[in-house]
């Protein structure tokens, strides 16, 4: 039976080991040891890796890994990943055989040029780009770059289980209560989600229904974030993207 486990390291990065008994792939490896503790623990063959940026906290870990278990290293082609075995792009379809696991790889640039995610039985892993109650910072790309990005996201199923890179959620939580604060989705979310905290669980996956229900980021059409961008305009927005816009900077320096 698969199995998804987060591999926390840094401060605030999961690093999602997706195994059953014998094999593991490995979803942004930006620390090599806590992975090859835990393959170790678990008498785990790396079979793949998937690596969705070129950030350091996501990829840090990727080269020491395929020296030692030389597993399939599947990168964004349009980002220079060091030893990447498989450059992959939008369209494109990831398959590991020893897992029995099919990705339909997505092109989500906006926290970076070429970032992409991985879809496939029904779980999302999508890196830096949508996170628990909001989003990655523009680090490279735009507003409209990021907001199709989003919006390509948006449209999978609802049921569709969310694996970002970052335990973001509550800090996140605090942001969206600033412009969504009557949302009773968004109230029960942060009683929920700080219990977890409080037990040393993570808030990861959410589902996607979650997140349209209560992620700012995803919710740009709605009246009450029309209503909370148009105060700080003090005009209406022109749109969904200014919405948007309007907002991530807004949480850059909250």
């Amino acid at each position: 039976m698969l199995t998804v486990t987060p591999i926390p390291a840094f401060s605030d990065n999961y690093i999602w080991a997706l195994h059953d008994a014998r094999a593991a792939v490995l979803v942004d490896p930006g620390d090599a040891a806590p992975c090859m503790e835990f393959l170790q623990a678990h008498s785990l063959a790396l079979v793949a890796i998937l690596v969705t940026h070129h950030h350091g906290d996501h990829v840090g870990g990727v080269c020491e890994l395929a020296a030692r278990y030389r597993p399939a290293v599947h990168a964004p082609a349009r980002e220079r990943i060091r030893c990447a075995t498989d450059g992959v792009g939008g369209g494109d379809t990831v398959v590991i055989d020893a897992l029995g696991l099919q990705f339909e790889v997505i092109d989500t640039p906006g926290h970076t040029l070429g970032h992409v995610a991985y879809y496939g039985g029904g779980r999302l892993f999508c890196g830096d780009t949508l996170f628990a109650c909001g989003c990655g910072r523009l680090f490279e790309g735009t507003p409209e770059i990021m907001t199709e990005s989003l919006n390509k996201l948006a449209q999978l199923p609802d049921d569709t289980l969310i694996f970002c890179a970052h335990e973001y959620t509550i800090s996140n939580i605090r942001f969206a209560k600033t412009v969504d604060g009557a949302n009773p989705a968004l109230l029960e979310r942060e009683m929920r989600d700080q219990a977890a905290r409080r037990r040393g669980l993570p808030t990861l996956p959410a589902t996607l229904a979650l997140e349209k229900a209560t992620n700012p980021f995803l919710r740009c059409g709605e009246p009450a974030l029309i209503q909370a961008v148009e105060s700080r305009l003090k005009r209406p927005p022109r749109d969904a993207v200014e919405v948007f816009a309007t907002l991530r900077q807004a949480k850059d320096v909250f």
